[in-house]
């Protein structure tokens, strides 16, 4: 017996190790996919066995990251523009190699406050109540959502009186946190934070008119420098199935294909 296992360890050495566990799938995801995404990525895990994990930021900060090098296999943007920005840069591509990204959502901005605070409950009417002191956004130039909050106070004429009040944060979820805490009296922040279960038991919503603000068209691609361009591709076609679709519609995101 020893002779047989001293002939056949050497053998087993080169053959390295009987099971080589993949790495997970690494996501770039858009600051108001936080309250979303995890769920999705566990029943990726449990329907195709590909274990991922996300890393939530604004969408221009992910974009930065990719554009040196970041080891990310799909970004999930905010918007359409800089996923479309990656593929103009070679660095990205859509699930099928075209040049465009794919819509997987459509958010949806909404006026958030806490339900002890002293003012009215969330209206347009508020943002021109003067007892609004601290207004939370996102950074217009860093997130999609923040370009979508200062289009709404400019077409309502009221960004120059706010102004002064505006709290900017460096992403949409950071938005909602300001709010939340009490560093701002109200915050423009996304539906998916509002619905989220710590922003659903301490606040209340007012959905912005969709006619006051550039369509949220949130876009996702594969990374062409992605090590795991397969298990990507699951991935993105998951996020697209009606059952995914419909999930996240219950999450706060307009679905970004056609539902049966």
């Amino acid at each position: 017996m020893k002779r047989f296992l001293s002939a056949f360890l050497p053998i087993l050495a080169l053959a390295g190790p009987l099971v080589s566990a993949q790495a997970p799938l690494r996501i770039a995801a858009a600051a108001d996919l936080e309250p979303v995404l995890p769920t999705i990525l566990d029943q990726f895990h449990q329907s195709t066995g590909i274990s991922a994990e996300a890393t939530y930021q604004a969408s221009a900060a992910l974009t930065t990251q990719i554009q040196n090098g970041a080891p990310f296999d799909v970004f999930l943007s905010a918007n359409l523009d800089y996923p479309q920005k990656l593929i103009a840069a070679g660095l990205a591509e859509g699930p099928a190699g075209e040049a465009a990204p794919v819509s997987y959502a459509k958010g949806t901005l909404v006026l958030w406050t806490r339900k002890d605070s002293p003012l009215p409950r969330p209206t347009l009417d508020l943002l021109r109540n003067p007892a609004l002191k601290r207004l939370a956004i996102a950074s217009p130039e860093r997130a999609p959502y923040g370009k979508a909050a200062l289009a709404v106070l400019q077409k309502l004429g009221l960004y120059q009186s706010l102004k002064p009040r505006l709290v900017t944060a460096e992403n949409i979820a950071q938005t909602a946190q300001f709010v939340d805490s009490g560093n701002a009296d109200a915050g423009l922040v996304s539906l998916t934070s509002a619905l989220s279960p710590r922003l659903a038991a301490s606040g209340k919503y007012f959905v912005i008119p969709d006619d006051l603000y550039p369509p949220i068209e949130q876009g996702a691609v594969l990374i062409k420098a992605s090590p795991q361009r397969d298990a990507a591709k699951k991935f993105l076609g998951f996020l697209l199935s009606t059952p995914i679709q419909k999930q996240l519609a219950e999450y706060g995101l307009a679905p970004g294909v056609p539902i049966p």
